[in-house]
């Protein structure tokens, strides 16, 4: 009898922990997928009066000369509302990569999550770290599980940077509402404002930038951003509020101290006055 439960525990094993929840408790997972595969309902006519909930908007990313960096405004809205000034969109997946998620911002949490605790759960199961190919084809699976209520409005729309040890350089994924992945070259944007932050990323990007620039380049191209897109929230020196950068290398993920920011940001203003004042 022990042996018989042994055999089935071994067959029921999974390095991947979104699959044990599909297979044991599918109603805990952020895209609610059923037993079936059938995604979630919202009730009859919410299609044509979607959800009011919070949207997060705008991530950049950019490589530079030792790896990828990822950085994101704090601001959330909901319709014509603010809904949240302080709102973080750009996480550390593991070690080695970060993630960010512009849309709706409760399901973009949920798997941001679930993501980390899949990576968790595949390192202590298989006794090593996921391939970073593997993690941004996992990441592309969870997004397409989301496309019901991405079919409703519920929307999210990551973009995905990590640290490839064994190439030894930094590379980029963004993806669809379906789950399709795409390997970026060079830098990349996601959300409302994306458009002017790609804009300012062709202008100021260029191949092996030392970090502080990379740091700098990011930010002023979310500045840019929320100078012409009202859902962006650009640097705030009166709240003190700054975007959240993350670097990753070959160390590792690490996050931007807020005091760096603040003086990037302080250097990008004042260049901005005194153009101002001299135009």
């Amino acid at each position: 009898m022990q042996e018989t439960t042994a055999n089935q525990v071994t067959a029921n094993a999974t390095s991947s922990f979104t699959e044990h929840l599909q297979r044991q408790r599918p109603d805990l997972l952020p895209f609610g997928q059923l037993p079936s595969g059938q995604g979630q309902q919202l009730p009859a006519g919410s299609a044509a009066t979607p959800l009011q909930a919070p949207h997060g908007t705008t991530i950049v990313a950019l490589t530079y000369a030792g790896g990828v960096l990822m950085a994101g405004d704090r601001r959330a809205t909901m319709g014509n509302i603010i809904a949240s000034r302080h709102i973080e969109k750009v996480f550390p997946a593991d070690q080695y990569s970060v993630l960010g998620i512009a849309g709706t911002a409760g399901i973009a949490l949920d798997i941001t999550r679930l993501f980390q605790v899949e990576l968790e759960h595949y390192e202590k199961i298989e006794g090593t770290l996921l391939s970073l190919d593997g993690k941004a084809n996992r990441l592309g699976a969870m997004i397409r599980s989301n496309l019901p209520m991405a079919m409703q409005g519920l929307a999210v729309v990551p973009l995905f940077a990590g640290f490839d040890r064994p190439a030894g350089v930094g590379r980029l994924f963004s993806y669809d509402v379906t789950g399709g992945r795409y390997e970026e070259q060079e830098h990349h944007s996601v959300g409302s404002g994306s458009m002017f932050a790609r804009g300012a990323l062709k202008k100021l990007w260029r191949p092996n930038l030392p970090e502080q620039d990379a740091v700098a380049v990011a930010v002023e191209a979310l500045y840019d951003a929320a100078d012409d897109d009202s859902a962006t929230g650009g640097p705030d020196p009166v709240r003190q509020l700054w975007p959240v950068v993350y670097i990753v290398n070959r160390s590792g993920a690490v996050r931007v101290p807020e005091r760096e920011l603040a003086a990037i940001a302080g250097t990008i203003i004042e260049s901005r006055a005194v153009a101002q004042r001299e135009a």
